[in-house]
């Protein structure tokens, strides 16, 4: 299977199954010299991983990581790092009923068209379980660029189903199942949550990432463009169906004296295309958002067909997330973060020796 590996000068090749007996990936080109520990790549495992309350699935996994290569005496020594992840949790069992049904709107049928089978456990390599790995290879991007540039990735849920949620505090973010910034929200989410799930049924969500103190000059301007990278990477996440950067779809409705970005000497004075100009970054925030469907695996029967073609009705058991976008605000800050780093290794391959004259003025 093609497709594993994300990143050109910091690569992450990702392995593994949602039920086999590990999860992992080999992250090659991280600079040597970069003080690295399990603590520095776990905190960011423990806000991703499952179970962590009543409103995500139930599989409890500790997803503790382990490095296995790449680092000697607490330093990166640019060399492969390997990661892993053990599986604990797997109740295959829960699949056996629908090995030879498919899932509506899940990747079953589009499997079996590809490769002629599928492994059904928990949707195999199809399942978001895959995303732990990116985290874990997010979480060494992210200390390498707070080292090297002081910049920021952190993401929040702005939207689950009706109901859109504003960022008024960045503390509550973290204090809440939800990666909600309002929290005032809490208990309407919470009572959202428990009838969704007393109704067999899930719902989409967006969730939105922002970085900031990103250098100026990162990208390209044809077709590795940052935006354009960033949204191939966010849309990489499973069950994404949109990415925005900057103002979006909104566009749409502006006229150019609106949407232009203008300049002066002393700073920008709107940052309407997400930090991001000519495929090359302006030093402004990048920011993303991303749209996330609702899970297809519901308790709720619908039309279906087996693995021979004849018509049929599924419902889907086990445990699963009814609302799959509650859990990815990590995950959508940890493809922003492999991005980012990629572009900053290219830029200082490529562009290192630049002397600009053009005064900055993001800062």
């Amino acid at each position: 299977m093609s497709g594993n590996t994300f990143g050109k000068l910091f690569c992450v090749t990702s392995f593994g199954e949602s039920h086999g007996p590990a999860i992992g990936c080999v992250v090659d080109g991280c600079p040597p010299g970069l003080e690295l520990t399990e603590a520095d790549i776990q905190p960011d495992l423990d806000r991703r991983k499952p179970g962590t309350s009543k409103y995500v699935t139930q599989r409890k996994e500790p997803d503790q990581v382990r490095i296995l290569s790449g680092v000697y005496q607490g330093r990166t020594t640019g060399t492969p790092i390997a990661l892993l992840i053990e599986n604990t949790d797997q109740r295959s069992y829960d699949y056996d009923k629908i090995k030879d049904v498919f899932r509506p709107n899940h990747a079953d049928y589009a499997y079996v068209q590809k490769y002629g089978f599928r492994d059904p456990r928990g949707g195999g390599r199809s399942s978001a379980r895959e995303t732990a790995v990116r985290v874990a290879a997010a979480a060494i991007a992210k200390k390498w660029l707070k080292e090297k540039f002081g910049v920021e990735i952190r993401g929040w849920c702005a939207q689950i189903g009706e109901h859109p949620m504003a960022l008024k505090d960045w503390a509550q973010v973290e204090q809440n199942p939800f990666f909600c910034g309002d929290a005032e929200m809490i208990p309407t989410l919470e009572n959202y949550i428990d009838q969704l799930r007393r109704d067999g049924d899930s719902v989409g969500a967006r969730v939105n990432v922002i970085a900031t103190n990103v250098p100026p000059g990162l990208g390209e301007p044809v077709f590795d463009r940052l935006d354009a990278e960033l949204a191939f990477g966010l849309m990489s996440i499973n069950a994404v169906k949109g990415v925005e950067i900057g103002d979006g779809f909104s566009v749409v409705n502006q006229r150019g004296t609106e949407g232009r970005d203008e300049m002066t000497p002393e700073g920008f004075l709107a940052n309407h295309s997400g930090g991001v100009s000519g495929g090359i970054s302006t030093g402004q925030d990048i920011f993303c958002s991303i749209a996330i469907k609702p899970t297809s695996s519901i308790t709720t029967p619908g039309k279906t067909i087996d693995a021979d073609g004849n018509a049929t009705e599924m419902r889907t058991t086990g445990r699963h997330d009814p609302c799959v976008g509650i859990r990815a605000t990590p995950i959508a800050e940890a493809m922003v973060a492999l991005v980012l780093i990629d572009h900053a290794l290219r830029q200082r391959g490529q562009c290192g020796d630049v002397v600009v004259v053009t005064p900055d003025i993001s800062r």
